[in-house]
């Protein structure tokens, strides 16, 4: 992790950066602060450590005031003490004693809960890094392929007119020229495409990130990538943030059925009631000689059993309903580890499957480049057609676009195989030279509040809007990476058209 992190903050630093270049790091600085799906799980996770104080007030005492007014519009006649209105007030003060054991129970679930929302908020965190990861190496990818293609256009456009020069002269046919015409046509639409998919990656950014990419540098190597499915594996069944929510959610369950066999036990409380009343001057001051008093007090102190014998049947329901929540965690947290094994050995193979493809089409890339010089110098004593030039040039195209298709692919699998293996948190990207987000100071924050008066005010966004971000452009600045740029023919006559020796 901790190399991940090195990495992560100055492998960009290897290679030359333009002024103003964005690297990997930085996009993920923005996402982590900015991104609302990761905004809004924190937010969620702050709701989820409300539960442990709401479980935690069903074992407080409690203090509560009664008040009512009556006015007795109709009374008996032969009762001339009945009073005409009567004012009451009750306070009373109750500390649970015992409860079968649903308030610990209760608060342990809920304590369990926040563990599981916590390991939520890291998986959450991880796909977020990932999207952040996809939508740069997707910018990079298309920048380049929109380069290739703009070079393609190019070197067609100067073919196109070195086939119209041969024409002129009666060395080529018209139907050598419509081919040329007819590949330059075709090169230009696929530019089209892939301008329109430039802008498509480039919005996605905005939408993951926040911001416009500006000038991207090269993403740094991934450190601690493992040696063998069976060492991923090992790895994300151990840290892996969603396997660990799913067994701290099936912990959580075993407190339900705790909770749910409590309803059908004794509860004992002590019970201290304070009333006072008043007939409001409605009934006589004296009575057959007797001192009426038109006020009064009363205290009560005394302990509380309530001792439940039937209920309808409902704890037993309520304990079978906990039993199968049980169950159905359980089950969830086997799905949850087939899922995770699945999506790591497949990250490890799409991964391992993109470092060859990478390889092969490094080696088809240079036979290419090797083999369209050849083509040309071949065309130019006269024993290759034009139709065989455009043909080598589009595989030069196809096998470039391959090699730079695979090599985003074999970074985001990468990538994405270390969020699996639970290693692509914030501090493991080394983003922890800012303030990073702890859920435990929330935790800390409310656990032990027991007032009935406060909040934390409205809330305010945290994420900003992209409405007011420019539309992106398809227009490339960055240069092509010089592998795929080497000039294909090195002798600028047979490029150009010129000095030709058919000619």
């Amino acid at each position: 992790m901790h190399a991940f992190r090195i990495m992560l903050a100055t492998g960009a630093a290897l290679v030359a950066m333009p002024a103003g270049a964005e690297t990997l790091r930085e996009a993920l600085a923005k996402a982590y602060a900015n991104n609302p799906t990761l905004t809004a799980q924190r937010a969620a996770q702050r709701a989820t450590d409300e539960n442990v104080p709401i479980a935690r007030s069903s074992g407080l005492p409690g203090l509560s005031l009664n008040g009512s007014a009556t006015d007795n519009v109709l009374q008996a006649n032969n009762n001339f003490l009945n009073p005409e209105r009567i004012a009451n007030g009750q306070l009373q003060f109750s500390v649970p004693l015992y409860q079968g054991g649903a308030v610990k129970n209760a608060v342990r679930a809920a304590e369990t809960r926040v563990e599981a929302g916590r390991a939520t908020l890291r998986g959450v965190e991880a796909n977020t890094f990932t999207s952040v990861v996809a939508a740069y190496m997707n910018v990079t990818r298309d920048e380049a392929i929109v380069g290739l293609n703009q070079q393609n256009v190019h070197v067609l456009e100067v073919n196109l007119r070195a086939s119209r020069d041969r024409f002129q002269v009666g060395d080529l046919t018209r139907t050598d020229v419509a081919q040329s015409e007819a590949r330059l046509a075709l090169a230009r639409a696929q530019l089209q495409s892939a301008e329109a998919q430039l802008i498509a990656s480039r919005e996605n950014y905005i939408a993951v990130v926040g911001a416009p990419p500006g000038t991207l540098e090269s993403a740094p190597p991934l450190p601690n990538l493992p040696t063998s499915p069976k060492a991923a594996v090992d790895v994300a069944l151990e840290r892996n943030p969603q396997l660990i929510a799913a067994r701290k959610a099936a912990d959580a369950t075993r407190y339900d059925v705790g909770v749910a066999r409590a309803t059908r036990l004794p509860r004992v409380a002590a019970v201290t009631t304070g009333t006072y009343f008043n007939y409001l001057g409605s009934i006589p001051t004296v009575a057959n000689g007797q001192r009426i008093p038109g006020s009064g007090t009363a205290a009560t102190a005394g302990l509380q059993l309530s001792l439940p014998l039937f209920q309808g049947g409902q704890p037993a329901a309520r304990v079978r309903q906990a039993e199968a929540g049980r169950s159905q965690a359980i089950e969830t947290l086997t799905a949850t580890e087939r899922n995770v094994v699945a999506t790591t050995r497949s990250a490890y193979a799409q991964w391992q499957s993109s470092e060859q493809v990478i390889a092969s089409s490094e080696a088809a890339v240079s036979a290419n480049k090797l083999s369209l010089e050849g083509v040309r110098a071949e065309n130019s004593v006269g024993t290759r057609t034009i139709l065989d030039i455009l043909n080598a040039e589009q595989e030069l195209l196809n096998s470039q676009v391959t090699l730079v298709s695979a090599r985003r692919d074999a970074y985001v699998a990468g990538f994405a195989l270390l969020a699996a293996m639970g290693n692509a948190e914030a501090r493991d990207l080394g983003l922890d030279g800012g303030s990073l987000y702890d859920p435990t100071i929330n935790y800390q924050r409310v656990r032990g509040r027991i007032g009935d008066f406060g909040g934390d005010g409205e809330p305010a966004p945290v994420a900003t809007s992209t409405a007011q971000t420019p539309a992106q452009t398809a227009i490339v600045t960055k240069p092509l990476d010089p592998s795929l740029d080497t000039p294909v023919d090195r002798s600028a006559g047979l490029t150009t058209g010129a000095q030709a020796p058919n000619r």
